[in-house]
């Protein structure tokens, strides 16, 4: 199975140095000789050395490339053959699968996108592609129609259509969607709102305060992120645009206990031995793990800051999928419940670093990442 991860050891290893402050760009040299063999001549990243091309590992790779930075980091990267390949994972019914053949689902979605947008890919579909395999014209085409037939008659969004509803493919679809446009409109469109913040609101417990992923589950810390992360973006869509003035005032304000989730995380996630893992009382086998670490600190961040949608603000970037860089944050003072006396949560040298809602990596590094590919021309 780790073979099969490598990619995916890399990115939550350095994501979790970055978040805890750690400089992660002493690793690129490292980074670029490890995941160059796994870069495949048709396109895409595999998991390991001489596998196929998945979206879940060239994914992955791309981040983690991002995340050591780096003009040598990021040439490596064969956009064309990448392009390509996505185009062979667009199906009819507007989803991607996750591999040439693979299962389709709401990651193959996300995945996609994000390496659509960060790389600055063309929306229109390679010549290449089938007319047999997909009638889309676009990578848009009946994707956020495909992500809403997603939503299950809880309110919470499954990986398939007519699966059970999930907390990480909740996150992928909102997310997602945040890459074609504004999350006041392509959310409030594409889905049924006040049905998916009851879900949400139902996968955290008391006296935890921590998220479970799914309905009749126990906690777990990695969905501090994948839950934990499905907030920001949908308060964004309730309160709408916003100006770049740190000063406004919210509409909505907080839709979830982050005092909960910050104790659930600092009181019952760290291990004594070091790292994070998703609760109390597991066996030595089953304890902190790169993963987890990986996203219990992204949860964190998440909690620590705000994040909204500025309309306002000048968008660097040029050209289609510019929505996911409109976002601005600020840093989250007093996380003590509306109406009660300011309570002291974590101490200030327990903050981490500030991360991307959409992107989860380093803040700004995604806005470098489309501006080095803007500055090329064509492939």
């Amino acid at each position: 199975m780790a073979d099969a991860s490598r990619p995916w050891l890399l990115y939550w290893a350095l994501t979790g140095l970055f978040l805890l402050g750690e400089d992660v760009s002493q690793y690129r040299e490292r980074v670029i000789s490890t995941l160059s063999p796994m870069q495949n001549a048709s396109g895409g990243f595999g998991g390991g050395h001489g596998q196929l091309s998945h979206s879940a590992s060239s994914y992955a790779a791309i981040l983690t490339l991002i995340l050591v930075g780096g003009d040598e980091a990021l040439d490596i990267i064969d956009r064309k053959a990448l392009w390509r390949w996505l185009g062979l994972l667009k199906q009819r019914d507007g989803g991607f699968s996750m591999s040439v053949g693979g299962e389709e689902d709401v990651r193959g979605a996300y995945c996609a996108m994000v390496m659509i947008t960060l790389l600055n890919l063309p929306l229109e579909l390679p010549r290449s592609v089938s007319a047999d395999q997909t009638a889309a014209e676009t990578f848009l085409t009946g994707l956020p129609q495909y992500l809403s037939r997603c939503q299950t008659f809880e309110g919470g969004i499954s990986g398939s259509p007519g699966t059970e509803a999930h907390g990480a493919y909740a996150f992928c679809a909102l997310a997602c969607l945040c890459t074609i446009g504004a999350p006041s409109e392509v959310l409030r469109e594409n889905l049924d709102l006040p049905l998916l913040i009851s879900w949400l609101s139902a996968r955290q417990y008391a006296p935890e305060g921590g998220f479970a992923g799914r309905t009749n589950k126990l906690v777990d810390g990695c969905y501090s992120h994948w839950v934990g992360g499905c907030w920001p973006l949908i308060e964004a869509a309730l309160d709408g645009p916003r100006t770049s003035d740190a000063n406004e005032t919210a509409v909505v304000g907080s839709l979830y206990s982050r005092e909960g989730l910050i104790r659930y995380i600092l009181c019952c996630c760290q291990a004594e031995s070091g790292g994070l893992r998703d609760k109390p009382g597991k066996q030595v086998h089953r304890g902190p793990d790169s993963y987890h670490s990986c996203y219990i600190l992204a949860g964190l961040s998440s909690a620590q800051n705000s994040y909204y949608y500025a309309a306002g603000a000048p968008a660097a970037q040029t050209g289609p999928l510019t929505d996911a860089f409109r976002w601005e944050s600020k840093v989250t003072v007093d996380t003590a419940t509306p109406g009660e006396a300011e309570a002291t949560i974590f101490e200030e040298r327990d903050r981490v670093e500030l991360i991307h809602p959409i992107f989860v990596l380093p803040w700004g590094a995604s806005e470098a990442t489309r501006a080095f590919f803007e500055a090329k021309s064509g492939f």
